[in-house]
């Protein structure tokens, strides 16, 4: 299918984004298995070995590194015909050969993931933000991006194309992605200054992390704060867009949601998108971009996790988060026509609750072959069986007529097949992902736990099937024992890539 995946991670330059899976493959794609060739990588952004099956990136943005608290890892396990390989399992950190830099305390190496083939030679590259690093030219917090080169024999090397000034806290967490803002064919790098201003590094890059073909600082009059960014292409015109959740300041009664059109130019002053009161349409905390309901035009997921603000009472469905669609058009995103999903909505497992946290991440992408994308969403807040913050994940059905509660489909630690049991805390779904990592058309579902084993985190992959997002023996998981990191508040499964 052209369009039924992710946007939030590619290269989504012209024409050629309707082909390309981001986070997963879907059905009807070739069958690349190749593995002496980087073919398959040139349409899954996410396939850092080229050999045609999506792979996972899992960050540990606090995580202990030679001694340094809050150094933070990345770690990475590469997709087969039987789904993620434990056995061929990377870390990386700022101690790790090649890669730029030293671990140092509070650098939250992992702070933000993307992928991309930013040096376009066909294999897919992680980019990595350590929002919290301290740098000679910046100062303080001015933050880092790196990158870690794909190859046939996977990750290895590394490069530093960004740095921030002080407090930027350049590629720190949802303030980061990629896409062809220029349709010029080559992948972009976005990212954001003094926590409002959009940076762009249009690419191709050297493998010094370098780039002759300059950038483009896009300011923000006011003083806002973004808290997440997406690319897609919103408006159906063939050249990609970005999208962000944004608040003034730290003030959370004030979300919203904003877009940057592409351009041969490059990105456009934003749009602020209104609602059908026309004014600006409530946004939330974190967002992603796809077709979900195959118009031809990408869709905008809005994730608003954050309850109990004045703003609520004013906001349909805002007890215990809810999920936002926000359909595309030739004209740009239509708030006008937004589709608003909570735990109380018809189909949707559990009943919403203050703190439950619906929303907390989505993710596009189709986990059950219909042709259409769509949405995995955490409620790390969810208690169980009185159990308090044991966590969920909920898949929420894309359609012709867009996000539907109806099929909807919860998975949880107390889930038959389903290893482990849940635990107070556990934050079970802090982070989703979804990613075909068995090459079978169906997305698989990946789900984070960084409060997993009192601060430890855990991740847990799940094998999708026609009809259920767990198959039977299907399920992954593992944490700091399997990948031998230290697991003291390391928090596991804070993010993942895409």
């Amino acid at each position: 299918m052209a369009q039924s995946i992710s946007k939030r991670r590619i290269g989504r330059g012209l024409a050629v984004a309707a082909a390309i899976a981001v986070a997963t493959t879907v059905t009807g794609m070739a069958a690349a298995h190749a593995a002496d060739g980087p073919s398959a990588a040139s349409t899954l952004h996410d396939d850092f070995n080229g050999d045609g099956y999506a792979d996972l990136a899992v960050a540990a943005p606090s995580a202990t590194v030679g001694g340094h608290k809050g150094a933070g890892y990345v770690a990475v396990l590469y997709g087969s015909a039987n789904g993620l390989k434990t056995s061929t399992r990377q870390v990386f950190s700022q101690n790790t050969a090649g890669v730029p830099g030293s671990a140092e305390t509070g650098d939250a190496f992992g702070s933000a993931l993307t992928t991309a083939d930013l040096d376009r030679d066909g294999y897919a590259d992680l980019v990595v933000g350590a929002g919290r690093e301290d740098t000679a030219d910046g100062g303080v917090d001015s933050g880092l991006v790196e990158v870690l080169w794909g190859g046939q024999k996977g990750l290895s090397g590394g490069a530093a194309p960004a740095t921030g000034k002080a407090y930027d806290q350049l590629g720190g967490q949802g303030r980061l992605t990629v896409g062809d803002v220029n349709g010029d064919g080559a992948e972009d790098l976005v990212t954001v200054e003094m926590q409002h201003d959009l940076r762009v590094l249009n690419g191709p890059f050297a493998r010094d992390g370098s780039t002759s073909h300059g950038g483009q600082l896009v300011k923000d009059e006011f003083d806002s704060r973004v808290l997440d960014l997406a690319a897609g292409d919103v408006n159906g015109d063939g050249v990609t867009d970005v999208a962000a959740t944004e608040n003034d300041g730290d003030e959370y009664d004030a979300r919203r949601v904003v877009y940057w059109t592409g351009s041969r130019q490059g990105l456009t002053p934003y749009t602020t998108v209104k609602g059908g009161n026309g004014y600006r349409l409530q946004g939330g905390e974190n967002l992603d971009i796809g077709d979900v309901d195959q118009d031809g035009v990408d869709d905008i997921v809005v994730g608003r996790a954050v309850d109990g603000y004045d703003s609520d009472l004013d906001i349909p469905l805002a007890k215990g988060g809810r999920v936002t669609l926000i359909p595309g058009t030739p004209e740009g995103p239509d708030g006008a026509g937004a589709t608003f999903l909570n735990q109380d909505s018809p189909g949707v497992p559990g009943g919403a609750e203050w703190g439950d946290g619906f929303g907390t991440d989505v993710r596009i992408a189709d986990v059950n072959g219909d042709g259409y994308p769509d949405v995995a969403t955490g409620l790390p807040g969810e208690d169980l069986g009185g159990v308090t913050g044991a966590g969920a994940v909920v898949v929420l059905r894309g359609s012709a007529q867009g996000l539907t509660g109806a099929g909807a489909q919860v998975v949880t630690q107390d889930t038959p097949n389903v290893p482990g049991a849940a635990e107070r805390g556990d934050a079970f779904g802090a982070a989703v992902h979804l990613a075909d990592a068995n090459h079978d058309g169906l997305a698989d579902l990946a789900a984070g736990a960084p409060g997993e084993n009192e601060n430890a985190g855990s991740v847990w992959y799940f094998t999708s099937g026609p009809s259920t997002v767990v198959s039977p023996n299907g399920t992954t998981t593992f944490g700091n024992t399997l990948l031998g990191t230290s697991a003291t508040d390391a928090r596991l499964g804070s993010g993942f890539s895409g």
